[in-house]
């Protein structure tokens, strides 16, 4: 019996040892903490004092796990933008210092997940675990890390891909009216990138619960939500969210772009995103300026687009596509916030009401349209017809304006006008309907060697899908030739125009008989 009570009291002389020994090596570390309290809440907003130390954008933390950003930095108080559901706070709860900015978790297990601007899941796919976190604000490239955008972004419209070309790593403004047609071009997009292996990041910003439902339900249906990144802030979420939600967005489409993807990101819209940075900035009573937004409405949507660019090979070569969208009121696109994403974009696609009333959708105004890349943004097998094209529409547009006064027109401008409503037709398109590139291809030789004038116009529809589905049937080393950098040769023209001809036949008329000649006296021989 005495042999194990010694073994115990060995055990318990070495852990007693051990504890000492833990004891005298342990430095208590004493760490210092500023905390504040709240002076007074408002819609949005918070007053806090006693927090001297705190900077300009930093992160403070609420009761409640709310966070705030802050804002204006003064001397007595500070003025902090809460992100989050902010009615439990009240004038004397504490506020501590988190002594970093606002930053947003960011990888791939983000790929098919919907969330907010905090980062937390809004699908039922449980919690997103990211592998590192990026501040939402973050400078952009410099010019020398950048490089010309010479590869195409291909939408599958082909209004848009033949006539205003996107390029990856540019910033295309899509602006309209009210309900006419700016989200499904960029839905339409979005999907289209299936296989093409490009990364989309959709920003919902103050949108209704049930746009934002549709929207993931069509990326669902399409097999779209593989590669997409949904962040959504909803129209009654705190407008701290909607401010910081296309920064948050933007630093997790770069986080693709720095590993050497190409991205496409769009802002849905800026529009509630300017209103939301209006109603912070005169809450927090700084100077009011045009239309009541503050000085540096300019600024906050400059630094944000300027992001996007195409990196240089040496960086990865990755690249970020940018399609804003905003909101025009009675077709004005000369108010304050459109001329200002004007002036930042690259270009912009105007969508206009009077088209849309008419049916012809996408409702994309050809004549108010532009890209400032222009054909560096587009494929050969597109510059040798897109050109010609859009000269032809384009005067169609203005003979279509004196035809409706009732002018007596000649020949040769009825022809023109014929020609031209053909066009039209040809670029109406459905939703979630993207075309092939082959397809597109095949549409506008047809329309450039006028196929289509003697097909009747409520034949046309059917025409133009007939078109399409024959499209598959180009030759593959035809096909190759489409996406490179040089142009199609007479003989590849020839034989994607006879495949056109032949799928156009069934719809031309048939030929009338000619009447049997007359003899002199009237009678038929």
């Amino acid at each position: 019996m005495k042999e194990p009570t010694g073994r115990l009291e060995d055990v318990m002389d070495e852990a007693f040892a051990g504890i000492s020994q833990a004891r005298t090596s342990f430095t208590p570390c004493l760490a210092p903490h500023e905390i504040g309290t709240i002076t007074r809440v408002s819609t949005g907003i918070a007053q806090v004092s006693g927090l001297p130390g705190a900077g300009f954008e930093e992160l403070l933390e609420f009761p409640g796990e709310v966070f705030g950003i802050a804002f204006n930095v003064d001397d007595e108080e500070i003025g902090v933008v809460l992100l989050g559901d902010y009615w439990h706070l009240q004038a004397g709860d504490e506020v501590r210092r988190t002594g970093r900015v606002m930053d947003v978790g960011v990888g791939n297990s983000l790929l098919g997940r919907v969330i907010d601007p905090l980062g937390r899941p809004l699908d039922d796919n449980g919690p997103v675990a990211t592998s590192e976190r990026l501040p939402i604000e973050r400078p952009a490239a410099q010019i020398m890390d950048r490089v010309a955008i010479s590869v195409p972004l291909q939408t599958g419209l082909i209004v848009v891909d033949a006539m205003v070309p996107i390029g990856r790593g540019q910033r295309e403004l899509i602006l309209g009216d009210r309900q006419t047609g700016k989200t499904a071009i960029a839905i339409d997009t979005i999907v289209n990138q299936r296989g093409r292996d490009v990364i989309c990041v959709y920003c919902a910003i103050g949108q209704r619960a049930s746009a934002v439902a549709k929207a993931i339900a069509n990326f669902r249906e399409s097999g779209a939500m593989d590669y997409t990144v949904v962040v959504v802030t909803e129209g009654n979420d705190a407008p701290g969210l909607a401010y910081i939600a296309p920064y948050a967005a933007t630093s997790i489409a770069e986080y693709f772009m720095a590993a050497g993807r190409d991205v496409l990101i769009v802002y849905d819209d800026l529009t509630n995103h300017a209103r939301a940075y209006r109603e912070l900035s005169l809450l927090l009573r700084r100077p009011p300026g045009r239309e009541a937004f503050p000085g540096d409405i300019f600024y906050i949507h400059s630094r944000m687009l300027e992001r996007s660019t195409h990196l240089r090979h040496e960086l990865g070569g990755g690249s970020l596509t940018a399609l804003p969208i905003i909101e025009t009121e009675a077709e004005d696109i000369s108010a304050y916030i459109p001329t200002n994403l004007i002036s930042i974009t690259d270009g912009q696609i105007y969508l206009s009401p009077s088209l849309f009333e008419l049916g012809v959708l996408p409702a994309v105004d050809v004549g108010k349209s532009v890209s400032r890349v222009g054909g560096k943004a587009q494929w050969a097998a597109y510059r040798a017809v897109a050109g010609d094209l859009k000269l032809a529409y384009a005067q169609f547009e203005e003979l279509e304006k004196f035809s409706r006064f009732g002018a007596r027109l000649d020949d040769d401008t009825r022809k023109t006008i014929e020609h031209g409503r053909r066009i039209r037709a040809c670029l109406k398109q459905p939703t979630l309907e993207p075309l092939s590139v082959a397809a597109q291809i095949a549409m506008l030789l047809a329309l450039t060697a006028r196929l289509f004038d003697d097909v009747a116009m409520e034949r046309m529809t059917d025409a133009r899908h007939t078109v399409q589905h024959a499209a598959e049937g180009i030759p593959q080393e035809v096909k190759a030739r489409f996406e490179t950098a040089n142009a199609l040769s007479d003989a590849d023209r020839r034989t994607i125009v006879e495949i056109a001809r032949q799928a156009i036949a069934a719809f031309l008329p048939a030929p009338q008989a000619r009447p049997p000649p007359k003899t002199p006296s009237g009678s038929t021989p």
